[in-house]
C-alpha cells in the first residue's frame, strides 16, 4: 500500500467521522431545541425582590434563553428564607432534574457547608454550577453622626442590621467581631438589605453590610451626596471603585487572623454565581453552561448592565465548581474559630 492511498484513507476517515459527529452534534441539538421549545426555566432568587442579586437574575433572565435550543422563557421567581438556605435546598431536594431550573444563593454557604457537621439539606458540591456574572464585594457602611472609619469600629459600639445567620450581611461583620475584636451590635432578623437600608435611614441602627452593588443601585444618592460611611470591604483586593476603602484583610494583626479571614472572604470569589440542580444530564449542563458565556458577551445584556450601573467580572461555571471545591479543602484546625466567626455550629 503507498503512501498516497494511507493519506488519502486516513483523510476519508476523518471525513467519516467528522460527518458522523456532525450528524451526532445536529441530533443532540435537535433533541435539546424539541426540550425547551415551549418551555420555561425557573431562576429562583433565595432573597426578597430587590437588591443587586434580584437586578442580576432578571438580567440573565432577559437574555439567556435566547442563547439555548428552543429559545425558553425564563420566569424569576423570589424563594427568600434563612438566608437563601430554603431556595437552595428547594433545588437540591425538590426541583427536576433537567434543566429547567436555575436558583442564585448566598455565596457563603459553601462555607457553612464545610463549618458544619450535620444537618445540611445539600451540597454545595454537587450543583450543576452554570457561571458567575459578578463577584460579590460586601461593604459595612455607617450614616449619620456614627463612626467614619473602620479603626473606629475597635473603640466604639455601633448597631448594624443583619438578617439570618447564614447570610454574608450577618457573617462578615461577626466575623470582624470575633477574629478581629472590633465591637459592631448585629441586630439580626431584617428579611434582606432592603430593609435593614430603611432601618439605617429610620435610624433604627447606625449601619448596615451589603453588597457595593446594592447599595450604589439602591441608594445612589447616599453615594453622590457622601452621606455614608465606607469602613471595609470583603473582598481579597480593594475593588476598582473602591480604591480608598480598605479591604478587611488589611486589618488582621497575624498569620492566623489572615488565614481565618481569607477563608470567609473567598465567597466573594464565588460570587453572583448561577448554578442548576445536582444530578443534571452533563450535555446539558453543557448547554447551559455554553448559553451563559454567550450570554454575558450579549450586545443587549452588556447595555442593560451598564444602564443599571451594576458590575460585571464574569467566570466559567468550571472555574465556580473549583472555587467551591477548595473551600471545602479548608483545613480542620481552623474550623473551629471560622464556625464561631461565621455563626455555624455543628447541628446537635
Amino acid at each position: 500500500m503507498n503512501s498516497e492511498f494511507r493519506v488519502s484513507r486516513r483523510a476519508s476517515l476523518g471525513l467519516i467521522a467528522g460527518g458522523l459527529a456532525g450528524v451526532g452534534a445536529r441530533t443532540a441539538f435537535a433533541q435539546t431545541e424539541s426540550f425547551y421549545r415551549g418551555r420555561n426555566i425557573d431562576l429562583i432568587v433565595g432573597y426578597p425582590p430587590g437588591g443587586s442579586n434580584n437586578l442580576y437574575a432578571r438580567v440573565l433572565a432577559n437574555h439567556i434563553g435566547k442563547y439555548i435550543p428552543g429559545n425558553p422563557g425564563v420566569v424569576v421567581r423570589n424563594m427568600p428564607g434563612a438566608g437563601s438556605v430554603t431556595a437552595a435546598a428547594f433545588v437540591a431536594n425538590s426541583a427536576p432534574r433537567d434543566g429547567t431550573v436555575l436558583a442564585l444563593a448566598s455565596p457563603t454557604l459553601p462555607l457553612e457547608e464545610r463549618l458544619t457537621t450535620g444537618g445540611q439539606r445539600f451540597k454545595s458540591s454537587e450543583f450543576a454550577w452554570v457561571g458567575r456574572i459578578n463577584t460579590l464585594v460586601n461593604v459595612i457602611f455607617t450614616r449619620g453622626g456614627s463612626i467614619k472609619s473602620f479603626d473606629e469600629a475597635f473603640r466604639t459600639a455601633v448597631r448594624l442590621s443583619a438578617t439570618g445567620a447564614g447570610s454574608a450581611i450577618t457573617v462578615y461583620p461577626n466575623a470582624t467581631n470575633t477574629v478581629l475584636g472590633t465591637k459592631f451590635d448585629i441586630v439580626r432578623g431584617y428579611s434582606g438589605s432592603m430593609e435593614g437600608m430603611l432601618a439605617v435611614e429610620r435610624s433604627e441602627v447606625d449601619g448596615h453590610c451589603t453588597g457595593w452593588d446594592t447599595l450604589k443601585t439602591s441608594h445612589p444618592q447616599w453615594i453622590d451626596d457622601k452621606s455614608v460611611n465606607l469602613l471595609v470591604q470583603f473582598s481579597a483586593r480593594r475593588h476598582a471603585e473602591l480604591k480608598d476603602v480598605p479591604t478587611v484583610l488589611e486589618f488582621a494583626k497575624s498569620e492566623r487572623q489572615l488565614d481565618l479571614m481569607r477563608a470567609i472572604v473567598n465567597a466573594a470569589e464565588i460570587g453572583t454565581a448561577f448554578f442548576s440542580t445536582p444530578g443534571l444530564p452533563p450535555e446539558r449542563l453543557a448547554l447551559l453552561r455554553s448559553a451563559f458565556l454567550r450570554c454575558v458577551e450579549d450586545r443587549d445584556f452588556l447595555a442593560e448592565i451598564a444602564t443599571l450601573k451594576i458590575g460585571l467580572d464574569p467566570q466559567a461555571g468550571e472555574r465556580v465548581a473549583e472555587t467551591v471545591a477548595e473551600i471545602s479543602k479548608i483545613p480542620d484546625a481552623l474550623v473551629p474559630e471560622l464556625q464561631q466567626a461565621s455563626l455555624m455550629t455543628s447541628a446537635k
